[in-house]
């Protein structure tokens, strides 16, 4: 590059004006291949020496803490310190660890689309399950009212339970279509051929209790006799889906991505299945006279054991994920659903002569059961919400990974 082009005078001014500025150093140009190469020479007789890019404290390094504060520079990163060492090893990052939230604090996870009618679903579900086990009960005893009161109960909720599930899905063609494909990897499947084979088996079950009605004569009175019969064993083949009707629902909601419901998922079966055997119970109370509740109260204090052991473990077990359930409108009605269930067995203990207090009992066990369903219910939508709830359990295990690595 000759100096005497314009590009040349623009990079001689530029070597004068960084000479003024630095009196300390003299620039020397040579020509080698037509190329002009820039050399530095320091002047030592003046005893000045800029030292080296790493250790030099000299104007125009700014490499260093000492170098950048004469240089009136900031050092990013900061070359003096010493780094910091991992727990586990290695050199720790001059970058901080992320803190792992949300987008504008907008929940992680899609909640859950389902309405009250799934909630309630939940309940018709256990209280048709446990009324014909309770129907089954009676059947077997030779209690005629017990086996009465299960089995229209056990009619009456299996109908509401579909007419929830239909409204759910929208269309009644949707639950027909389920029917087409049986898959036992999922639980929405299985349930919807559990619910198929229960509610045929729960309707001629209580079509039966109507055959002293009909007349001894004629075709109707064919059906007289043959309806006792066959109500027996649709009420036995009731009872047998019942236990599966009682808990799949719980498996459905811990098989989803909920937090608060999918951390739960050893409880939420046994939490369901006791509430459907209390609520049962609750129905033979209100129903039967105190003679032929005997099997009710029983089952009152099996169903209130098992249902209050697993809402302890739901709202003490999980953690973080157990806050959903101790909290707002979900921990009302969970705590709701403990003291109903508690006041409904002592009373069916305590009232075995005293038909109104029975009654009071079955019906405080009912209403525990819907505040226990609708409490998990919402727990579970309350989680999904919360971008916390996902974020920071993800984070824990993710924590525990490393720290068996290490």
């Amino acid at each position: 590059m000759s100096p005497d082009r314009p590009v040349g005078d623009l990079f001689r001014r530029f070597r004068e004006r960084l000479s003024a500025e630095r009196p300390g150093t003299r620039f020397r140009a040579d020509r080698h291949g037509g190329d002009e190469r820039l050399s530095v020479e320091r002047d030592r007789a003046a005893g000045r020496d800029n030292g080296s890019r790493a250790t030099a404290a000299g104007p125009g390094v700014g490499r260093t803490d000492a170098g950048s504060r004469d240089a009136g520079l900031a050092p990013h990163p900061s070359r003096d310190a010493a780094p910091r060492r991992r727990r586990g090893g290695g050199e720790q990052l001059n970058v901080p660890p992320a803190e792992f939230t949300s987008y504008y604090g907008r929940p992680v996870l899609k909640p859950p689309v389902w309405r009250w009618d799934i909630a309630a679903y939940l309940f018709t579900g256990g209280l048709a399950a446990g009324s014909s086990l309770l129907a089954a009960g009676g059947q077997l005893t030779g209690r005629p009212a017990l086996r009465r009161a299960g089995r229209v109960t056990a009619l009456a909720a299996v109908g509401a339970s579909t007419y929830f599930l239909v409204n759910d899905l929208g269309r009644p063609s949707r639950f027909h279509h389920m029917l087409r494909v049986a898959k036992v990897t999922s639980p929405m499947s299985v349930g919807t051929w559990i619910l198929s084979v229960f509610g045929p088996a729960a309707g001629v079950a209580a079509v039966a209790e109507a055959a002293p009605l009909l007349p001894e004569r004629g075709v109707l009175g064919l059906g007289r006799r043959l309806l006792p019969p066959a109500g027996h064993a649709a009420g036995v083949v009731a009872a047998v889906t019942a236990p599966a009707l009682a808990t799949y629902t719980g498996v459905l909601l811990a098989d989803t991505a909920v937090p608060s419901w999918h951390e739960a998922y050893p409880e939420l079966p046994a939490v369901f299945a006791g509430s459907a055997l209390a609520s049962g119970a609750g129905v033979g109370l209100v129903a039967a006279p105190g003679a032929q509740a005997g099997p009710a109260r029983r089952l009152a204090v099996a169903g209130a054991a098992m249902e209050l052991w697993g809402s302890h473990r739901v709202e003490n077990r999980l953690g973080l994920l157990s806050e959903p359930y101790t909290q707002g409108t979900p921990g009302k009605l969970l705590r709701a659903g403990r003291a109903l269930t508690a006041a409904g067995v002592a009373g069916a203990l305590l009232g075995r002569r005293s038909r109104v207090l029975s009654a009071l009992s079955g019906g405080a066990l009912i209403a525990a059961s819907v505040c226990t369903r609708f409490g998990i219910f919402h727990g579970g939508v309350a989680s999904a919400r919360d971008p916390r709830y996902t974020v920071v359990p993800q984070r824990e295990r993710a924590d525990r990974r490393a720290a068996g690595r290490d």
